[in-house]
C-alpha cells in the first residue's frame, strides 16, 4: 500500500545518524544538503519518537506523519530502514493501522520485474566471474550482456554459456552506449546495471528493489567496495579506499550533499525516469554522474543503500591505479560544461575566508589581526542571528551553525589543497615546520585523512595510508587540471564564495 505522497505506508524509517534535534524538536539540523528545517507543533511528537528509536527507526502511524515522513525523506533527513518489521520498535501512544499486519517485512520482494544489464569489453574471466554469481543470486531474472566491440568471440561465448542474451556492438563505443543498448533491450521497469568485474551475493536485490516502492524513487545504488585480490599495497589500499565507495550511511544523492553522485558500477535505475535519454554517450568517463544528475534535475529521488555491498575487481599495480584516478579526474571539465558549477572544488563561506585570511596574513602587513578577525566573526554571527530570526528559527542556534560551517569550510579547504590546488598543499606540508600557515594548512588537509584512518582501521599503517592518500588526491587533481586546460573550463578549479 502507497501513500497518497509515493512512500510505501508499513515501511519504517530513521533519522539521519547526522542529524540534531533542537528546541524540544521545534528545529531539525541536517538533511542533503545540510539546512535548518522547522518543525510544526503537531509534528514535533513524531519528531520526539523518531529521535528515542534510534537505528531501528519507527513506522509513521497517521496521514500528518506520513506527509511529514515524505518531506523529510526528500531532504534527507530520514532514510527508510533496511530490516524487518519484527525488528522496529513500535511506540506504545501510537496504534498500528488496521490494515497492516506488525509481521509484515519491510524489505519483502516487490513484485516489480529487474532485468540485468552487463556491458563488458574482453576480460571474459571477469565476466564469467560476474554471470556466475549473479545465477547464483537471482536465477530467474533476465540478464543481458553487451560486448562493446571485444575484438575476439571471448565475451560472446561467455555470456551465452551463462544462460544470458548477449548483444554486440561491432566496434568499441564506450561503456555509456552500452548500457545505453541494453537498455533499449531490457523491458522490465526496473533496470540494474553491473559492470563485468563486479559480484553480487544472494539477496542483493531485494533491498534495492523496495526502495522503488516510493514512485518518487528513480535511481538506487548499493555500496560498492574492492574484492581482494593481491596482497600488494595499491591493492589493499583500494579495499579500504575504493573511489566508488560512497560510504557506511545511507544518503539521499544530490548535487550538494555528502554523497553527490552515484557510480554506475552497480546501479538500479527506473527506466521511466530515463525515458527521455540514458547515458550520455559523449561522455567516456563521468556518464553516470551526468545520468545521476539529470535524474535529480528531473524532480526524482536517487538514493544511496550501503545495506547492500557490491565487491568491484581493483587495479592490482600502483602505476594502474594511479592512470585510472587520473582519468576520473578528467571527467569534471565536460561535466562542468553540461552542469556548470557544479563541479566546484570547494564552496567556502565568504566570513570564513576573510577570518582566516586576516588570522594568516604576515604581521608586517596586520599587525592587529586576531582582533580583526575576532570582528569579521562577530559580525558573521549578527548576520547569522538575523536570518535565523527571520526564518522564525531561535537565533541562539547561530554559533552551533557557525561553527559547523567553518568546520566544513576547514575540511573543504583541505580537500582542495590536496587534489586540484595539491602542488600548494605539498608545499605547505613541506614548510609546516617553519611556518604557521603551513601548519594550518597541513592540519586541514591531514586531520581528515587521520579520521578516515581511525574510522575504517584498514590493513594499512598510518603513514602509508596518508602517503597514498595524498597520492590520490593529487592524481585526481592533476586529471581535473588537464580536463580542465584541454576543455578550456578553468571554473574546476576555482572555488565558490558564498557571501551569506
Amino acid at each position: 500500500m502507497t501513500n497518497q505522497g509515493g512512500r510505501p505506508e508499513g515501511r519504517a524509517v530513521a533519522l539521519d545518524d547526522r542529524v540534531r534535534v533542537w528546541s524540544g524538536a521545534a528545529v531539525v539540523l541536517g538533511g542533503a544538503p545540510w539546512s535548518v528545517l522547522r518543525i510544526s507543533s503537531a509534528a514535533k511528537p513524531f519528531v520526539l519518537r523518531l529521535q528515542g528509536a534510534g537505528p531501528s527507526g519507527l513506522i509513521p502511524s497517521n496521514a500528518l506523519e506520513r506527509t511529514l515522513t515524505d518531506e523529510l525523506l526528500a531532504r534527507g533527513v530520514v532514510h527508510p530502514v533496511a530490516g524487518g518489521a519484527d525488528q522496529i520498535p513500535v511506540d506504545p501512544g501510537v496504534d498500528m493501522p488496521v490494515d497492516m499486519p506488525v509481521d509484515m517485512p519491510v524489505d519483502m520482494p516487490v513484485d516489480m520485474p529487474v532485468d540485468i544489464v552487463v556491458p563488458a569489453y574482453g576480460r571474459p574471466d571477469l565476466l564469467a566471474t560476474c554471470l556466475t554469481a549473479l545465477r547464483a543470486a537471482c536465477p530467474d531474472l533476465r540478464v543481458i550482456v553487451v560486448d562493446d566491440g571485444t575484438p575476439d568471440d571471448s565475451v560472446v561465448e561467455a555470456g551465452r554459456s551463462h544462460g544470458a542474451k548477449v548483444v554486440r556492438h561491432h566496434r568499441n563505443r564506450g561503456p555509456a552506449a552500452a548500457r545505453n543498448t541494453g537498455l533499449r533491450e531490457a523491458t522490465s521497469p526496473i533496470v540494474a546495471f553491473l559492470d563485468s568485474d563486479c559480484t553480487v551475493s544472494p539477496g542483493w536485490l531485494e533491498p534495492l528493489v523496495a526502495h522503488f516502492d516510493d514512485p518518487r524513487i528513480g535511481a538506487v545504488a548499493p555500496r560498492i567496495v574492492g574484492r581482494p585480490t593481491a596482497r600488494r599495497l595499491a591493492a589493499r589500499y583500494q579495499e579500504a579506499h575504493s573511489a566508488l565507495d560512497m560510504g557506511t550511511r545511507p544518503q539521499l544523492v544530490t548535487p550538494g550533499g555528502a554523497v553527490a553522485f552515484l557510480p554506475s558500477a552497480a546501479l538500479l535505475v527506473r527506466r521511466a525516469a530515463v525515458a527521455e535519454g540514458g547515458f550520455d554517450e559523449d561522455l567516456r568517463l563521468g556518464e553516470d554522474v551526468d545520468l545521476v544528475w539529470r535524474i535529480v534535475d528531473g524532480g526524482r529521488l536517487v538514493r544511496y543503500e550501503p545495506a547492500v555491498t557490491v565487491r568491484h575487481e581493483v587495479r592490482p599495480s600502483a602505476p594502474g591505479w594511479i592512470r585510472q584516478v587520473f582519468e576520473y579526474g578528467t571527467s569534471a571539465a565536460e561535466l562542468d560544461r553540461r552542469h556548470p558549477g557544479r563541479l566546484a572544488p570547494a564552496r567556502l563561506s565568504g566570513w570564513n575566508v576573510a577570518v582566516a585570511a586576516l588570522l594568516l596574513a604576515p604581521r608586517p602587513v596586520f599587525r592587529l589581526r586576531a582582533a580583526g578577525a575576532a570582528g569579521v566573526t562577530a559580525l558573521s554571527a549578527v548576520q547569522r542571528a538575523r536570518a535565523l530570526r527571520s526564518s522564525s528559527v531561535d537565533p541562539r542556534l547561530a554559533p552551533y551553525t557557525l561553527g559547523r560551517r567553518f568546520l566544513a569550510d576547514a575540511d573543504a579547504g583541505g580537500h582542495l589543497l590536496r587534489r586540484e590546488w595539491w602542488p600548494l598543499g605539498w608545499l605547505a606540508l613541506i614548510g609546516a615546520l617553519r611556518s604557521g600557515p603551513g601548519r594550518v594548512a597541513a592540519a586541514a588537509m591531514i586531520i581528515p585523512i587521520v579520521r578516515e584512518w581511525l574510522d575504517r582501521r584498514p590493513d594499512i599503517d598510518l603513514p602509508r595510508y596518508l602517503g597514498l592518500r595524498l597520492v590520490e588526491d593529487a592524481a585526481y587533481g592533476s586529471g581535473v587540471t588537464a580536463g580542465a586546460v584541454r576543455g578550456r573550463r578553468p571554473a574546476v578549479l576555482l572555488p565558490r564564495i558564498r557571501l551569506c
